[in-house]
């Protein structure tokens, strides 16, 4: 007799097939490189743009397949990466390189034995030395390591010279000039900021994790993460208010918060209809359609942290997150040279490659790597400096926690939802109250994943 669980694993199966078969624009010479007598492996990506996956197709694919003459990578983007992933996984399907977006993605599939354990690896590779020991850390599951973050990334502040010096202010340096100018430009009739979420929520957690880093810092952060605080203390009631607050009176958004997307809010950024944008760095990769060479406006962006506003908190502070990860399928018949890709991924030389041609993605997380300016062109300049921002700000400690990166997984989820506070449908107490239940039935759980010490 077919059980319920057979049935399931069956259709679980047959819609890994059908991704598989249905899964666009590979990369590389698979079919054919199979025919010569080499193997393949199979990484997923997310869709990118044609410039993006050229880049990744040259330094990557290329390059690994040139390297040597056993495997050939094939690389295969799709936008539905993330449910395929998922899909595939749970048949036990499944390429042999895994994406997630972020490590809080990571710790179900390592507690399911869907993912390969990399300590093994990492001692050969000497990772846990090359790699910031924060992002290190939040790869691991139970003291070892299952995901590899591919770049640092943080919410931050996006400005247009051109258009701050038409308002006649100078580029903020701390909240009170900040608020300033985004008073001068609402008085302008000027989009005071502009972000938003449009087909997609999770955006908000860019902007509940921006505020609870500015308003409650570090320590409390970690003090809350670690069941050492509650989520209904103040400073963390302070920094949702605060989020609602700025919602409210347009400095989020400019009213139209639910009708951006981030190409949106660049497009208008550059022609100037805002003097900021404000969200995490990886959006230089949607700055360079409007900001680039051909528009003649590539020096008219700026990149600046979101100021402090807690008292006596340091100046500045960085949330910490990342673009992605990668780990190893379970199921892989070659979890060997999959490290090896993985690995090539983690060195400076990838890092610039990547830097000067897809900006904004690829600030791979380092210990003690400084990028050069003078050698990078176009967006990849300021990339290239808010990336010596950051990297020794997270060294020193002077960072906060991006939810995606270091949340556990409902308690992400429940502070997507922030926005019901930003429109009044509830307020910032009671928000914290259903915050600190999910997290503390997290954390009861074991569910919380590393929580690195600022």
């Amino acid at each position: 007799m077919t059980t319920r669980r057979t049935l399931a694993r069956i259709a679980a199966v047959g819609a890994a097939a059908a991704l598989l078969a249905a899964c666009g624009g590979s990369s590389g010479n698979g079919d054919d490189a199979a025919a010569g007598g080499r193997e393949n492996i199979e990484m997923w990506f997310w869709g990118a743009t044609p410039n993006q996956r050229a880049a990744l197709e040259k330094n990557l694919v290329e390059a690994y397949n040139e390297s040597q003459e056993e495997y050939t990578l094939k690389v295969t983007f799709n936008e539905r990466v993330d449910s395929n992933i998922q899909t595939a996984l749970s048949a036990g399907e499944g390429p042999d390189i895994v994406y997630g977006s972020g490590p809080s993605f990571v710790a179900p599939y390592a507690q399911s034995d869907k993912l390969v354990n990399l300590d093994e690896y990492s001692e050969q590779y000497g990772w846990e030395e090359r790699i910031l020991p924060p992002i290190y850390e939040s790869g691991t599951v139970d003291g070892s390591l299952y995901a590899l973050a591919n770049s640092i990334n943080t919410v931050g502040v996006f400005y247009n010279k051109a258009v701050l010096d038409e308002l006649g202010v100078e580029v903020p340096t701390d909240l009170e000039s900040f608020e300033s100018a985004l008073a001068a430009a609402k008085e302008a009739d000027l989009y005071p900021s502009v972000t938003g979420n449009k087909g997609w929520q999770p955006v908000n957690e860019n902007y509940s994790s921006m505020f609870l880093t500015a308003v409650a810092g570090p320590e409390a952060m970690h003090q809350v993460l670690t069941g050492e605080a509650s989520w209904t203390d103040e400073p963390y009631v302070e920094a949702v208010e605060m989020s609602a607050e700025w919602y409210q009176n347009g400095y989020l958004g400019g009213g139209q918060y639910t009708n951006l997307n981030f190409l949106e809010s660049m497009q208008l950024l550059a022609d100037g209809q805002s003097p900021f944008f404000i969200g995490p760095t990886l959006g230089f990769q949607f700055a360079a359609e409007f900001f680039n060479e051909e528009a003649g406006n590539v020096e008219d962006l700026g990149f600046m942290q979101f100021p402090t506003v807690g008292e006596g908190l340091e100046s500045p502070l960085f949330t910490l997150g990342t673009t992605a990860s990668f780990s190893i399928n379970a199921e892989s018949e070659h979890p060997d040279a999959a490290a090896a890709v993985i690995d090539r991924m983690m060195t400076e030389e990838f890092m610039k490659q990547m830097s000067a041609e897809w900006p904004g993605y690829w600030a791979v997380p380092l210990s003690g790597v400084e990028l050069d300016p003078s050698q990078f062109e176009g967006l990849s300049v300021p990339f290239a400096e808010a990336v010596n921002e950051i990297m020794p700000a997270v060294e020193e400690g002077r960072f906060g926690y991006f939810t995606a990166t270091f949340f556990p997984p409902q308690t992400q989820q429940a502070l997507v939802d922030i926005d019901t506070v930003w429109t009044g449908q509830t307020d910032a107490a009671s928000f914290m109250e259903g915050i600190e239940q999910t997290f503390n039935q997290e954390l009861e759980a074991g569910d919380v994943p590393p929580i690195p010490a600022p």
